[in-house]
């Protein structure tokens, strides 16, 4: 695994707003940074990247299934008792999936280690599926890069496989919340997809959905939604008005119920206690007093967090990094340190994509903080031997 600086496309911003990749930028930062990229093995790929992510997620899914029939580990989870059936009705019943993403600390050697999984509402994946690939195709082209060259990305197909299997026959609904230019770049691209494999798409703003008299999710127009992609976590949508009506609305949801138990943090320690001393898994456990001091080489989570958010770090040599947020409301967690490696003066992270059922690619991210943000850089990468 190496950091090799490089050009940039002349013309690669132009080419992202030609694709509609309006997010590419940040308060003047750039968010896409192709001015270097990562170089792996095939070995680094196959061995420490692809297989213990399909490893792990058996092992999720494992989990999920005891904890739908576990009144007590639901309650760990602080998911709402009147969720309960729901979520679990929603895994006994087989509601598919899409997507999920697993990060992971990865220096090139050793086991990559999970930081955390990101199995509701994860982005960042346009510019994983999409737009690196083809910055690997237009670098080889252009002669700027070996024609060898390689990346570990069957995002968009394995995409395209999963919304031809659903074989929906009524309009499916993507939902992002106004304002978000990144939500909806995603929701975007998930429509693109599904229109691609015959599926009628819309886009509505999650703010704009409603309900009927008698528990209807409709547009602006009182038309139904029948099936909805909602880029908003089931832990918001449990303490909504909106949430209540939805165990017997007649509304199929993407991500299912079932994805609350993934996305929550609580997992981590359970994932533990399930599977102690596992390579790619680091030690967590519930933190029963989140007021103290975070113990030197450990890290607090809450359970309910995004992009880094109320997340707090102490290293053993004793250095503290934290990041303010919103997320005081639920219990934390406290999970070894596996410190990201730096390279120049940046910290990485992997972030690897589960398709459905299968591992399929994945993004890197870069940040001069060992916590890893919504502004952090995302880089290319690529597989040469």
């Amino acid at each position: 695994m190496k950091k090799i600086h490089c050009a940039e496309r002349h013309d690669w911003k132009q080419t992202a707003e030609s694709l509609g990749f309006l997010f590419h930028t940040i308060d003047d930062e750039p968010y896409w940074d192709e001015r270097a990229y990562y170089q792996f093995t095939l070995a680094q790929i196959e061995n420490d990247l692809e297989d213990p992510t399909a490893e792990l997620h058996e092992m999720c899914m494992d989990l999920v299934d005891r904890v739908v029939h576990s009144e007590e580990l639901l309650d760990r989870l602080s998911i709402p008792a009147p969720y309960y059936d729901m979520i679990r009705t929603s895994w006994l019943e087989g509601h598919p999936h899409l997507y999920g993403r697993m990060d992971f600390s990865y220096n090139g050697t050793g086991p990559a280690k999970l930081l955390e999984l990101n199995y509701d509402t994860p982005t960042s994946l346009y510019e994983a599926a999409a737009f690196q690939w083809g910055w690997l195709e237009q670098c080889i082209e252009r002669g700027m890069l070996p024609r060898h060259a390689d990346q570990f990305n069957s995002i968009d197909t394995r995409l395209h496989e999963a919304f031809a299997a659903l074989k929906l026959k009524r309009p499916f609904y993507f939902a992002s919340m106004k304002g978000s230019v990144e939500d909806k770049g995603t929701t975007d691209y998930l429509r693109l997809i599904a229109e691609k494999v015959g599926i009628e798409s819309r886009h509505i703003d999650i703010e704009d959905i409603g309900l009927t008299t008698d528990g209807r999710f409709v547009d602006l127009e009182d038309r139904w939604i029948p099936h909805l992609f909602k880029l908003h976590a089931w832990e918001f949508i449990f303490h909504e008005p909106f949430g209540a009506a939805i165990a017997d609305c007649d509304t199929q949801f993407f991500e299912p119920a079932w994805k609350a138990i993934l996305s929550n943090k609580g997992a981590l320690p359970l994932l533990w206690e399930l599977h102690k001393g596992h390579p790619n898994l680091l030690a967590a456990h519930l933190d029963p007093n989140p007021g103290s001091a975070v113990p030197k080489g450990w890290v607090r989570k809450p359970y309910f967090s995004r992009e880094g958010a109320n997340i707090e770090l102490q290293t053993a040599e004793g250095l503290i990094v934290k990041e303010d947020g919103p997320y005081t409301d639920a219990p934390f967690i406290l999970q070894e340190f596996a410190p990201l490696p730096k390279f120049d003066d940046s910290y990485t992270l992997i972030g690897s994509w589960v398709i459905g059922d299968q591992a399929a690619g994945i993004g890197v991210r870069e940040d001069n903080s060992l916590i890893t943000k919504d502004s952090s850089r995302f880089l290319p990468h690529l597989i040469l031997d």
